[in-house]
């Protein structure tokens, strides 16, 4: 509703304006200009009568009255213009409203509506996710949804939890395993004790800590809500003193009434939030214009305070997809071909690549999808594998070019009472080497060909290309290095750390973890949250500026976020730091501006006699100044400038 009223009056506004210009006749463009009135002054016109009843006084209701006045003295150029900025700013705040309880509602579907619910004689029983209780039993098939917050009882599978860690690789869960509520099964099938109720769940508490971190957002506006008070008080008395005062000394009628709304046109706001506005906004459109969305005005500013960057890893310092790192071939005795001469290795290492793609082929599951791209960018041929097995949380086997190829978990593979031929001594080769690919951050997967160890394929997630020339960056910018905040395990988290030069890593926080850790950070420091996943959400809308990966994020997270990157570049973050500090120094700049034309006015008004004309000009030009001031910002130059040279933190801001 408010955003058409808003764009009803500014049309309109538009209109008279035109029809002005044109030499059109007076009664059309004052039709317009009042019709805009109407349009754009009606719903803050009564909601400020409404709380005028309960004695307070709104500043909406003080710019209507402006409005009014300054077309009762024949200036309603000006107060239409009144009219349509205040009409445009509560037309945004109503839609950031909506999007943000749309958002919270929206994590609400990551949960299962459904689960079949086990009992203890086998029969299944489908009922409403939020019926179960702790201590009833769920049968969750393959690519199900979990409905409860539980341990794994029975079965093995892959799941996939990056909507509760952020972990970019699905998790092998077994008998004794904790599994999510909203996270997604994968090949195998589970039995799952519930452990949790429906509203204690870590998906019902992601939703109550959005809920509540954006409600403590909001009520940092009552600060300007009482300064808002003070000054409509103020500017009311001293306009029905201006026209009163000089009445009781027998002043004219008319002249008393033409000083007074003088003095209310030349002392109204427009001035300084037009000081305000242009330079955030033009910050705002040269930002979206490389690739950042800045939601609002105020969190530009908030951007502009930021003394402490925070980091998710998967999907924001990384890709968020697995990829080949590490081919590691293992002795094998009876192979002469496995261990020949050095320069056989990258043959060797092709055959066993290819050989592990072709059993790979048919599985769906990241890691395997990971080793089939290998092959393909290396442009290996891979033979038709027969005889495919996929095995829930161990792996796969199929035959290829006449060998068994066994690709899973070493812990299952290499398991003593399993029934393959590896001697101890191939065991304890295989397991070293897994420990230390392991002990460097990487996922592992163990190779069996006929039965015998042949090779370890050690997976990471590939860091993205700019992200340690954004960390230096942003520690030049703050003056502090950034901190790794991830859902991932710790070696994962220390790998990627030390490749961009960050020194404080916090590692398998779950999503309220991260929340008490940037609260932590928050004790010391403005802090701005870089992530991407739903698991995210609560953090970024704690943070004092949640930023988002958005070509990868979820939906709940770019709604949650105060900005959103669109093109997975990091080399914007410091960018549009430094852009926003510009800006802020820019509406102080004009602020002063504005404050001084409005008390030079104002002083003339009240001590000598200011011509109405001259106030106008005066009010006016002042307008313009501080506009075309801060729409220097919207030039390429000013982004060049923030992305090339980001400010020290000694640098004067």
């Amino acid at each position: 509703m408010e955003v058409r009223w808003a764009i009803a009056a500014t049309a309109l506004f538009a209109a008279g304006g035109a029809a002005q210009l044109a030499s059109g006749p007076p009664w059309l463009w004052w039709t317009l200009y009042l019709a805009c009135y109407a349009a754009g002054g009606w719903e803050p016109g009564l909601a400020g009568l409404k709380a005028l009843r309960g004695r307070t006084l709104d500043v909406d209701l003080l710019m209507v009255a402006a409005a009014i006045g300054a077309a009762a003295i024949g200036q309603v150029f000006d107060g239409a213009l009144l009219i349509v900025i205040f009409a445009t700013s509560g037309a945004l705040e109503a839609v950031a409203t909506k999007r943000t309880e749309d958002s919270v509602r929206g994590l609400l579907d990551l949960a299962a509506d459904q689960a079949t619910r086990v009992d203890d004689s086998g029969t299944e029983e489908v009922v409403a996710a939020a019926d179960l209780r702790v201590g009833d039993v769920i049968l969750v098939r393959p690519g199900e949804r979990i409905g409860a917050d539980g341990q794994v009882i029975a079965g093995a599978s892959d799941v996939d939890q990056a909507s509760i860690t952020g972990e970019s690789l699905p998790v092998d869960k077994q008998t004794g395993d904790e599994v999510f509520a909203g996270t997604v099964n994968g090949t195998g099938v589970l039995r799952v004790h519930v452990t949790r109720p429906a509203s204690e769940t870590v998906i019902a508490r992601i939703v109550a800590m959005v809920e509540q971190a954006s409600a403590t957002k909001a009520r940092t506006q009552l600060f300007i809500e009482k300064v808002e008070q003070r000054y409509s008080v103020a500017m009311v008395a001293a306009t029905i003193a201006l026209f009163v005062i000089p009445l009781a000394l027998g002043q004219d009628l008319q002249d008393s009434l033409l000083r007074a709304m003088t003095f209310m046109i030349v002392a109204s706001p427009c001035a300084v939030v037009l000081a305000t506005m242009p330079p955030l906004l033009a910050a705002i459109a040269t930002a979206g214009r490389h690739g950042v969305l800045v939601k609002s005005a105020v969190v530009m500013e908030h951007l502009a305070d930021v003394t402490q960057v925070a980091f998710d890893k998967t999907g924001t310092l990384t890709e968020g997809r697995p990829h080949l790192a590490h081919l590691r071939i293992l002795p094998d005795p009876a192979d002469d071909s496995r261990n020949g001469p050095e320069d056989q290795a990258g043959t060797q290492a092709d055959r066993l690549l290819t050989l592990a793609a072709a059993a790979e082929q048919g599985s769906e599951h990241p890691l395997g999808r990971a080793i089939v791209a290998a092959a393909h960018h290396q442009g290996l041929l891979l033979p038709a594998a027969t005889a495919f097995a996929a095995l829930p949380g161990r792996g796969v086997r199929a035959h290829v070019d006449g060998h068994l190829v066994e690709i899973g978990s070493p812990a299952h593979l290499l398991d003593p009472t399993a029934s393959h031929e590896a001697s101890s001594h191939e065991a304890a080769s295989a397991r070293a080497v897994v420990a230390e690919l392991e002990g460097d951050g990487h996922s592992t997967v163990l190779m069996l060909l006929d039965g015998r160890p042949a090779a370890v394929l050690g997976l990471a997630d590939r860091l993205r290309g700019d992200a340690a020339q954004a960390v230096t960056h942003l520690a030049g910018l703050t003056g502090t290095t950034p901190v790794l905040l991830t859902g991932d395990n710790p070696r994962a988290a220390a790998r990627v750390a030390g490749q961009v030069g960050i020194t404080d890593v916090r590692a398998g926080l779950l999503p309220e973890d991260k929340v008490n850790a940037v609260r932590e950070l928050q004790q010391h420091a403005q802090v701005a949250l870089v992530g991407d996943g739903v698991n995210d959400a609560p953090a970024l809308a704690t943070a004092h500026a949640g930023i988002a990966m958005g070509r990868a994020g979820a939906d709940l997270t770019l709604d949650t976020a105060d900005a959103v990157i669109t093109r997975d570049e990091l080399s914007t973050v410091p960018a549009v730091l430094a852009l926003a500090r510009r800006a802020r120094r820019l509406v102080v700049a004009n602020l002063v501006i504005a404050g001084t034309f409005i008390a030079v006015l104002v002083a003339w008004d009240l001590l000598g006699d200011l011509p109405l004309p001259l106030g106008v000009a005066g009010h006016e030009g002042s307008t313009v100044i501080v506009g075309l001031n801060g729409l220097r910002l919207l030039r390429d130059a000013a982004w060049r400038r923030a992305a090339t040279s980001p400010p020290t933190a000694s640098t004067p801001r």
